[in-house]
């Protein structure tokens, strides 16, 4: 079954699996409540007295109010880095196994109605760009899909999970939301994480972005998280697009969701990404809009003194110079060697790209980039 334009996007599908949860109805009470123009820069020094914080402190940073203080609220980024994650930055690459996608995201490359090259790998390709991935020396690696479940199905992505298993130490996925029990079957496969990004927290936005495709649902995109942990899966990331919608209230719900889920979960690992908006094929426009990289950075500081455990990641989509600027300050994860069209690790691309990348450095490149930071490549956090 798929949606329309006229169909209502908090309802849930037939096949959509709905769990007893709370903390969607929290994170959007709570953010409809976040008046970010309400704070000053004394709140924002008295949050950054404090060894831990509140969402009140929480707020503070995310507000205007905190810019003109990005150096000292940096600098006790930089410290909770150290604390929990010492010197130490990790790598992985993203491996794109198909790009066919039924969703219409309005900011998306693969949106359905744009017309791009498609294609999907083989199990042969599939394992032919994991060994040559592995010869650069990485042992973690993210899988992602387009979203079509009829194309790129669950037992599709559960035999690529099962290839990379192994090659990798660690393996994420980032596909189209599943129920928990294709969740459960992933984990059996040798899936270790799941990142799913809900774009912008904002209902009304969110449905204007999505015109069309199961992705409109709302809900079940936001409770995809906390079903991947009911299926066993070790880790969930969190994230939204950053220039989207209103971007400060949407890194206030991010943060939000992800710390009322390990409330409720503390055994779940969890992780932020900052992805902002980038141009795609047949639309070079796209831009991040107001979320220059100084407010990027007000984000990443945010996130780590609000949930200073939390792995944070910064992408390709970001140039090299920054990224190489955040990591040790606020992010201890760091993407290389990317492709972001399905394949052309090993051999020519099947499918087109879903955003531009802004940093195309090979792992060895990443690499010495880290050691000249002072800081110390890890290939795996995990056995």
């Amino acid at each position: 079954m798929s949606t329309t334009q006229k169909s209502d996007h908090m309802k849930y599908l037939a096949d959509m699996e709905i769990i007893d949860s709370d903390i969607m109805n929290a994170v959007l009470s709570q953010t409809a409540d976040y008046d970010y123009t309400a704070y000053q820069k004394s709140d924002v020094l008295n949050a950054l007295k404090k060894d831990v914080i509140d969402f009140y402190d929480y707020r503070a940073l995310l507000s205007p109010a905190a810019e003109e203080l990005l150096e000292d609220i940096a600098k006790r980024a930089r410290q909770e880095t150290r604390k929990r994650f010492g010197n130490s930055v990790s790598m992985f690459t993203p491996l794109y196994i198909s790009n066919y996608c039924v969703n219409q995201c309005l900011y998306c490359g693969f949106n359905c109605k744009n017309k791009i090259t498609r294609g999907k790998l083989s199990y042969d390709e599939t394992e032919s760009e994991l060994k040559a991935i592995a010869e650069t020396g990485l042992k973690e690696i993210l899988l992602l899909t387009g979203e079509s479940k009829k194309l790129s199905d669950v037992k599709y992505i559960g035999e690529a999970v099962r290839l990379a298993a192994k090659y990798f130490s660690t393996v994420g996925i980032e596909i189209y939301p599943l129920n928990s029990g294709e969740y459960a079957y992933l984990h059996s496969c040798g899936a270790d994480f799941v990142s799913v990004y809900q774009e912008t927290y904002d209902t009304d936005a969110y449905e204007l972005y999505h015109p069309g495709g199961p992705k409109r649902v709302y809900p079940y995109r936001f409770n995809a998280q906390e079903r991947a942990v009911i299926g066993g899966m070790r880790g969930v990331s969190f994230g939204a697009l950053l220039g989207l919608h209103d971007f400060r209230k949407d890194a206030y719900a991010a943060g939000l969701h992800a710390y009322y889920l390990q409330q409720k979960y503390p055994h779940a690992e969890i992780s932020f990404s900052v992805p902002r908006l980038r141009a795609y094929k047949n639309n070079a426009e796209n831009n991040p809009r107001d979320v220059r990289e100084k407010q990027l950075l007000q984000v990443l500081f945010a996130y780590r003194i609000f949930m200073p455990s939390a792995s944070i990641t910064i992408s390709t989509r970001e140039r090299a110079g920054f990224r190489d600027n955040v990591i040790g300050l606020a992010a201890n994860k760091i993407s290389a060697g990317v492709r972001v069209g399905v394949g052309g690790h090993e051999s020519e691309k099947k499918g087109d790209e879903q955003f531009e990348i802004a940093d195309g450095r090979s792992v060895a490149e990443v690499h010495e980039a880290i050691l000249n930071k002072g800081l110390q490549p890890v290939y795996t956090d995990y056995l």
